[in-house]
């Protein structure tokens, strides 16, 4: 990546970091975005869901299940699977960003299942300067997540989930002109659960389900010192997705989820006669409406779904819609399409999805690509690719 900064500070803020003051003082006339640090944890790792619009919280249990939804994992079919997924992120500015995940599970009996992920952002190269425009080095910022996830069944159609992650965000590198920069770290959790109805419509076999997935709940970031701690991309995850056998060879499976950031919302500040913001005795910015942002982790987290300065229509605002459709032919053939819609208060994302699966006995390959509805958006042509390994107990033929 071949971009010069001057100050440390700069590449927090290029990369979707918080840097709160940055966002409460100069945020765009009618939007309010809420900035998190470490905001690769909510970066659909796999090509399934990102092609289904990013949705996934109850679809059918896979090697990526931990993302999506933990307590799918339990429900599993396999005994053993393991999958590596690639992105190249922004590839449309940069050239040398990427996504990377693997993840591992294993079933430790009917009922219950183990699973392990890696997840790793590489930032690419940067080219720093100081003030006066003097080369300063080069340096390659890195993020990294490590989880494992236990996954139980509670009975024949409810099953849980609950992960334990360690995060590690290293974007200031040995730059020797910040001494004060350090790489923040963080330990999450995730939790989760899964309802599974087996119906019959029309006399076909079917399934409905329903899933909530909370993730990424964690102690906040800090790159420097605990004046300054940011909070991790907590989320809350609710949908629910049908499928259908129309007959042997071919089934449908229609998703749809709702997502919501755990993540205080920015306030709106108080501004004098001349459009100045008013400061206290403190030096600290006067909030007119909304709430404290720089909260505790617990209050700042359970908080975030009653702080938004515009109120309940704010609060509404803030959920994304996730919807998408999944067609399977002889369990060896998929098309996928999606749609993910954000508001334009909240960062505008809009774009749909495609993407394609096959599977050959034990080996799967799976591929996304994105289209974004605006023009010149940096997400175009995002693309990922998921190779998949699934284990049977046995030697027979294996089911997607």
């Amino acid at each position: 990546m071949n971009l010069k900064l001057s100050i440390v500070p700069v590449v927090f803020l290029l990369f979707g970091t918080s840097v709160y003051a940055q966002y409460r003082i100069s945020g765009q006339q009618g939007t309010n975005p809420i900035t998190v640090a470490a905001p690769f944890l909510g970066f659909a790792p796999d090509s399934r869901g990102s092609a289904m619009g990013d949705a996934g919280v109850a679809t059918s249990s896979d090697v990526f299940s931990v993302h999506w939804n933990n307590a799918k994992l339990a429900f599993v079919e396999n005994d053993m699977g393991i999958s590596l997924s690639y992105s190249p992120w922004l590839g449309n500015i940069v050239d040398d960003m990427s996504l990377n995940y693997l993840t591992f599970y294993k079933k430790i009996d009917r009922i219950q299942a183990f699973g392990t992920t890696l997840r790793y952002f590489d930032l690419g190269e940067i080219y720093l300067t100081d003030i006066s425009g003097v080369p300063q080095g080069i340096e390659n910022p890195k993020e990294m997540a490590v989880d494992a996830t236990y996954s139980r069944l509670l009975g024949d159609r409810f099953s849980t989930g609950l992960t334990m992650r360690f995060v590690w965000s290293n974007l200031a590198g040995n730059i020797t002109g910040a001494p004060s920069a350090r790489p923040g770290t963080s330990l999450a959790f995730d939790l989760g659960g899964l309802y599974r109805l087996p119906l019959v419509i029309k006399g076909m076999d079917s399934e409905w389900s329903a899933g909530a997935h909370i993730s990424n709940i964690g102690q906040k970031i800090t790159y420097s010192n605990e004046e300054f701690e940011d909070f991790i991309p907590g989320n809350l995850r609710l949908g629910t997705a049908f499928t259908t056998n129309v007959d042997p060879y071919n089934s449908f499976t229609f998703a749809l989820d709702f997502n919501k950031l755990m993540v205080p919302t920015p306030p709106i500040y108080q501004k004098d006669a001349d459009g100045n913001f008013v400061v206290d005795n403190n030096g600290d910015y006067v909030i007119e409406s909304g709430k404290n942002p720089d909260r505790p982790f617990i209050s700042g987290t359970f908080g975030s779904f009653t702080d938004a300065p515009g109120g309940f229509r704010e609060e509404l605002s803030e959920v994304s819609i996730s919807t998408g459709i999944e067609y399977w032919y002889q369990h060896s053939f998929a098309i996928r399409m999606g749609y993910f819609y954000e508001t334009k208060e909240k960062g505008d994302r809009k774009y749909f999805t495609t993407g394609l699966g096959f599977r050959y006995q034990i080996f799967g390959i799976d591929f996304s690509y994105l289209i974004p509805q605006q023009q010149n958006n940096p997400l175009a042509d995002t693309l990922r690719l998921s190779l998949i390994f699934n284990f049977a107990q046995d030697e027979e033929a294996l089911t997607f």
